[in-house]
């Protein structure tokens, strides 16, 4: 189960991460070549799609989002993610639009490639994270950003963006990409320690679908440290780690159509995440669903349909 996470970059060798961090086992690193094939060189663990290779630059930011997806359990040292094993896919650079599209295009390619070889190549990602965007922005602006979230979709991966960190209404204001009307996207805005929503943190009736914890999370950062995470950069990658974690579900039912209907499977996932929210009141008519994200709710969903031997 993979996760692709796009930020500035991070610290692969973080002692609560490095376990975690997805390897692209038919590339060799370091040797300046395409070994898979994919049209990236040097692609071992992830991308810089800025540099060309997996040379990641050390930063905060995306190592704190890959903690909160992901930071190893049952370890014995510092935090635990959402999910206590999962592989994250990083993929660091993104500065223009047309890298943050190539950086999701190759997230989709090794979901595809992942698809046509049967599982012996590439990466079954379930979902990607962007904690971050344009203030302001229209989505008539920027189209084949937004049709990337239809693309990868249909291949059976959701989408999770943050709500800008300003109080404002997206739905009036703008912002990418929340804005972008893509059933495949959850946009996901900022509630504190007492579950309400934060004053700086954007909402919207339309274009905001829940709320998650990200004010207050204690997490990884880089240079090896352990700090608070705030903002709706925290809030986010809850939800994507939530998807993750639903698909790692002991009931096969849940997943009888992975291979055949790999959207309507994205699709039934984003259902159970925004129906199962918990509700909450200053979430109310500023955001789709007036949710908070509850994620053992949302696993406990996944196997509803399973009998006792299966759970």
């Amino acid at each position: 189960i993979v996760v692709a996470i796009l930020d500035d970059g991070f610290q692969t060798d973080h002692p609560d991460l490095a376990a975690n961090v997805w390897v692209n086992h038919e590339e060799i690193p370091g040797d300046g070549i395409d070994n898979d094939n994919n049209n990236y060189t040097d692609d071992y663990k992830g991308m810089n799609i800025t540099t060309g290779d997996d040379a990641h630059p050390i930063r905060k930011h995306g190592t704190q989002v890959a903690g909160v997806i992901g930071a190893r359990g049952n370890n014995g040292i510092g935090v635990t993610g959402v999910n206590w094993r999962v592989k994250l896919m990083l993929i660091s650079g993104g500065n223009f639009e047309s890298e943050l599209i190539e950086a999701y295009d190759y997230a989709l390619a090794m979901r595809k490639k992942y698809r046509e070889t049967g599982g012996t190549s590439g990466a079954f990602v379930v979902a990607t994270n962007l904690s971050g965007g344009l203030d302001f922005a229209k989505p008539e602006d920027h189209p084949l950003w937004c049709d990337m979230y239809n693309k990868l979709g249909q291949e059976g991966i959701l989408s999770v963006t943050a709500a800008p960190n300003e109080s404002i209404s997206v739905d009036e204001e703008g912002d990418m990409p929340t804005r972008c009307t893509s059933s495949y996207m959850i946009a996901v805005t900022n509630v504190d320690l007492s579950d309400v929503l934060l004053e700086n943190a954007g909402f919207a009736a339309v274009s905001i679908d829940i709320g998650a914890t990200g004010h207050g999370t204690i997490n990884i950062a880089h240079n090896n440290q352990y700090v608070e995470f705030t903002g709706t950069s925290a809030a986010a990658p809850h939800v994507t780690g939530t998807i993750a974690l639903m698909y790692s579900t002991p009931c096969s039912t849940f997943l009888r159509n992975i291979d055949t209907n790999p959207a309507g499977v994205a699709l039934m996932v984003k259902d159970i995440i925004l129906s199962t929210g918990t509700d909450n009141a200053s979430l109310e008519g500023v955001t789709l669903t007036g949710k908070r994200l509850q994620a053992d709710a949302a696993l406990l969903e996944t196997i509803t349909e399973c009998g006792n031997e299966d759970r």
